[in-house]
């Protein structure tokens, strides 16, 4: 303070004021021993461990508190952005010079469609040319007469050269990345694209990327593919080969942890597996005389980001370090260590109900994945989940990484996350349990083995029933579904798709681009791709290429590589959303008073003024409605006969007691018997977790049941729409 005294002192002899300089030698800091106790008195006798640490599904806790000493170990904030273990930012400039590529992806079902919405997306702010494949064009499969159900889900059906050369019409794929997804193979979709540009003029050696395929991905996703994986590695090193003759900046490789994400995954088996799938490539491609530095230049990973914001950004900083080191110990090169990062928002985590809220969760996901440090990015329009996306839904989506890049800023700051006491820590705890994860997947024999003992599928079933069980007891809350729902939405329309006439109109242009080729040519290029063992690098492609020129379509080229093949089957790992047993709920009430005009009714037996019951009345009449349950309220009442006359008036299937707990043992019993003597049928609840006193005194009254924050929501609604009649 006397030096402060002293500062000002000689400001005013100066003939003005200065303000002193400020410090903060005067406040001492204190311990985290000291901060506890200070916690614990404010708790009140609550536990403090268990109030102040939270559990994540990875298994990782996080703390109340995070301090400077916390990262005193970590030796990564130290190093430069973008340099070494790649973690910090994804560029040693950040975004300054090179912004995340917006790849804004078209779902649209015909040709025409996709490539006018591609077209369309580039003129508003997209940079990617990316584009939505069916299942059947990425498993390599024709649609044929009948198939309508397998051919009408998302994305465009591609079966030859010309589709290719139609969807990308007037598109300059020189100038704009691409992104399309092969499935278990690429040779088709790359052989295709290549003929495309020299028919438009474009070169293929300009063409940038990724046309890829992930065979490990596909055969958990579809859970089988047509051939060996070891034929498919095959494929996979014919890409790389022409990729790195032809278009040496096109990813042919793509490792896409989405099948684990949408089955439930949680973010270090997401890592893990991802990672441990990228090196089972890069040991295939070895033995096949493809160089690490190579494998590296040619492989993207993809990943969703998910709902836990520090987390997501932990488990994208620790995939770039992990990714990093990894390559670094296999002998690759400082740039072959630089991850190929490309991230979606969670189509897990979209809610059918209250859609407009995916607008909220895509803001938070997408900022989580600048923050990590990405390279591009899809936003999925808040109504992905619902229907085929319009232009005013992908507007939105496409908005969201524009205003993040020129209102926002994200562009400027090379590393937000670098130094911060509570990641740095995050990303050193989330990249220890990947690698431990990984390591798991070594002794087991590898990812495939793995897979083939269904270890992989059942450990992430495993964290999809924690999910849905947390949602269900409303540990974890869905904005719209299990908390807060919205009883006067009304559900977005979905367009009604002729499915059998859009298979139609697919089938004939098929026919007529047969009706064009010369069926000779085609027959001797599938014989050449039936009876060659592809030995020289690149031959593949070349006699797809042929092939497709003549007219031959994927089907064919994908059934004549499989002759005599034995394709490999395993027990898929199916999609989900985390609120879809919710949502289920829900449309089973609709559906019911739609059909019936009834509902369960219930009626709130409140009990007193307004603060005595309020509290507890809002939340079970948001708990029933979770279920679109017809809720009756009401101000309350003053007399357990007057409460007891409504509840009987009321003709409702179930009354729920709601007052104080100092009032409780004194009213519940009473209303509850007052209802049962009259109406036995009438189920009667409480709102609150009684005390084993007041629960004996209410069950001797024939009390069915208790509503409280323990509670579990899903079972409880489910079992009241069973007692309806609601579930046959």
């Amino acid at each position: 303070m006397e030096h402060k005294q002293q500062t000002l002192a000689v400001s005013r002899q100066n003939g003005h004021e200065e303000l002193p300089a400020v410090t903060f030698d005067e406040f001492e800091i204190p311990s985290y021993d000291e901060w506890q106790a200070a916690v614990e008195k404010l708790l009140k006798g609550k536990p403090f461990d268990k109030s102040m640490f939270t559990k994540t599904y990875e298994g990782i806790l996080f703390h109340p508190i995070y301090r400077l000493e916390d990262q005193k170990e970590l030796t990564q904030p130290y190093t430069y952005p973008g340099l070494a273990d790649k973690l910090r930012g994804a560029h040693a400039s950040g975004y300054i010079h090179t912004p995340w590529s917006i790849a804004q992806r078209c779902d649209a079902k015909t040709i025409s469609d996709a490539n006018a919405m591609a077209a369309f997306e580039l003129d508003k702010g997209s940079t990617v040319v990316s584009i939505t494949t069916d299942s059947l064009t990425q498993q390599g499969i024709d649609p044929t007469d009948g198939a309508d159900e397998a051919f009408i889900d998302t994305g465009v059906s591609l079966s030859t050269a010309e589709d290719v050369k139609a969807l990308l019409k007037d598109i300059d794929v020189n100038k704009h990345e691409i992104e399309l997804f092969g499935g278990p193979s690429a040779v088709n979709l790359i052989s295709a694209v290549s003929i495309a540009c020299k028919a438009a003029g474009l070169k293929s050696a300009e063409l940038h990327g990724a046309i890829a395929a992930d065979p490990i991905g596909s055969l958990l996703r579809f859970g089988k593919v047509n051939r060996p994986l070891d034929e498919l590695y095959d494929d996979m090193a014919h890409t790389i080969h022409w990729a790195k003759a032809h278009a040496p900046n096109l990813k042919t490789v793509l490792v896409d942890a989405d099948v684990y994400h949408n089955g439930g995954a949680n973010g270090i088996q997401e890592a893990a597996y991802a990672l441990h799938t990228a090196l089972t490539y890069m040991r295939a491609m070895e033995r096949r005389g493809i160089d690490v530095d190579t494998f590296c230049r040619h492989i993207r990973f993809h990943f969703s980001v998910g709902a836990t914001f520090f987390m997501e950004i932990a488990k994208l900083r620790s995939i770039k370090m992990l990714w990093s080191q990894l390559v670094r110990h296999c002998g690759g090169d400082e740039d072959a260590q630089r991850i190929n990062l490309y991230v979606s928002t969670s189509a897990f985590c979209q809610t059918v109900y209250d859609p407009y809220v995916n607008l909220l969760r895509a803001a938070s996901q997408s900022f989580s994945a600048v923050i990590g440090g990405v390279d591009g990015m899809n936003v999925y329009p808040f109504d992905h989940c619902i229907r085929p996306s319009d232009e005013f839904s992908r507007r939105i989506a496409r908005n969201i990484q524009i205003m993040e890049q020129h209102e926002f800023n994200f562009i400027q700051p090379v590393d937000p996350a670098g130094g911060s006491w509570y990641l740095e820590p995050l990303t050193e705890e989330f990249t220890e349990k990947s690698w431990a994860k990984f390591q798991e997947l070594e002794n087991m024999g590898g990812i495939i083995e793995a897979i083939k003992a269904d270890k992989v599928q059942e450990a992430v079933h495993s964290i999809l029933e924690d999910r849905f069980k947390k949602l269900a007891t409303r540990q974890d809350r869905a904005v719209g579904n299990n908390m807060y729902p919205n009883m006067t939405e009304e559900l977005l329309e979905v367009p009604e798709i002729n499915k059998a006439e859009l298979l139609k109109q697919r089938l004939a242009e098929l026919a007529d681009q047969r009706k064009a080729a010369d069926q000779k040519a085609i027959d001797e290029a599938l014989q050449v791709l039936k009876d060659s063992d592809f030995s020289e690098p690149m031959s593949l492609i070349g006699a797809v290429k042929t092939a497709l020129t003549a007219g031959a379509t994927f089907g064919e080229i994908t059934n004549a590589l499989a002759t005599d093949s034995q394709g490999e089957t395993v027990s898929p790992i199916e999609a989900h959303r985390w609120t879809e047993r919710y949502e289920k709920l829900r449309r089973t009430t609709e559906e019911f008073v739609a059909e019936t005009g009834d509902n369960v009714h219930i009626f709130l037996a409140n009990m007193g003024p307004i603060p005595q019951h309020k509290a507890r009345a809002d939340f079970v009449t948001s708990f029933m409605q979770v279920a679109a349950f017809d809720v009756a309220l009401n101000n309350g009442f003053k007399t357990v006969d007057d409460a007891v006359a409504a509840a009987l008036e009321s003709k409702a299937d179930v009354a729920i007691v709601c007052s104080t707990d100092d009032t409780y043992p004194e009213l519940a019993p009473a209303v509850t018997k007052g209802i049962k003597a009259q109406r036995p049928e009438m189920k009667v609840f409480l709102a609150g977790a009684p005390s084993p006193e007041l629960k004996e005194m209410c069950d001797a009254a024939g009390m069915d049941d208790y509503i409280s924050v323990r509670s579990n929501c899903y079972e409880t609604l489910l079992r009241m729409q069973q007692e309806k009649g609601m579930i046959k």
